[in-house]
């Protein structure tokens, strides 16, 4: 029986590369966004191992009902890929739009884990499954207007390394995957709202693509199942950790 994966967020990025990527490798893939065109797209091109369902993450009933609401022969979730999220605006925390720090934490952090918590059970019971996140570099090195983005995905780090503890002695594995720059998504247009800036992001750069993302994923998942993968950090080569910033020339 070819292993069930559940993708959120598959309309674009690395959503799309994955679901793309492990229906090429021989999983039967059920792709999730907001987007029905879009994953009926998808749905078209790669064929009857991919199902397209539309699920928001802000939507709490809907993510409960999940499980009940997905077709015979689709319910026994082997793999949660926690990728959908998003960041909105670069401002200071004392200038940022409130209303986009709710949106992150609602799609970040609390649909996250409403959804894991809906699908736990499952895997737990049959002695199997594998819960991948899609964290970031942003949980680890903070950055001017990294705020809230920053602070939902130190969250979805800590709480992958306590579902692994709570998890320890069954057959259900936890990855954390923390990328740095990534580009060919729709992250930075959707943060900024303005594709000029968004691709001034990416200039003289040589990015992480989604493509990249896919592989590490299909690696993590193609290990024995008892190898656990914790967490994985990845940056671009054109990428490192900047250092402590000094403000000089500060009033007393």
């Amino acid at each position: 029986m070819k292993q069930i994966v559940l993708v959120t967020g598959a309309t674009a990025g690395f959503g799309k590369a994955i679901a793309e990527r492990l229906v090429h490798d021989g999983y039967r893939v059920i792709a999730t966004g907001r987007r029905q065109e879009r994953l009926d797209d998808l749905a078209a091109r790669l064929g009857p191992d991919l199902l397209p369902f539309r699920l928001d993450m802000d939507d709490a009933a809907g993510i409960a009902a999940l499980p009940a609401s997905l077709p015979e022969g689709w319910r026994d979730v082997d793999v949660l890929i926690n990728n959908a999220g998003l960041a909105l605006g670069m401002e200071k925390a004392q200038a940022a739009d409130i209303a986009n720090w709710q949106t992150m934490i609602s799609t970040n952090v609390t649909g996250m884990v409403e959804l894991t918590r809906v699908l736990l059970p499952g895997m737990v019971a049959r002695d199997r499954g594998h819960v991948i996140t899609l964290g970031s570099t942003a949980a680890i090195y903070p950055y001017t207007g990294g705020n809230v983005y920053g602070a939902t995905k130190a969250f979805v780090r800590q709480f992958t390394r306590n579902l692994r503890c709570d998890l320890l002695g069954c057959n259900v594995r936890v990855t954390n995957l923390e990328p740095g720059l990534c580009g060919g998504s729709e992250f930075s247009n959707v943060r900024l709202r303005d594709d000029a800036k968004a691709a001034a992001v990416y200039e003289g750069t040589k990015p992480l693509l989604p493509a990249d993302i896919a592989e590490t994923v299909a690696w993590v998942l193609s290990l024995p199942r008892h190898v656990n993968i914790n967490e994985i950090e990845l940056m671009p080569t054109c990428q490192a950790a900047g250092g402590l910033a000094v403000a000089r020339g500060m009033k007393d």
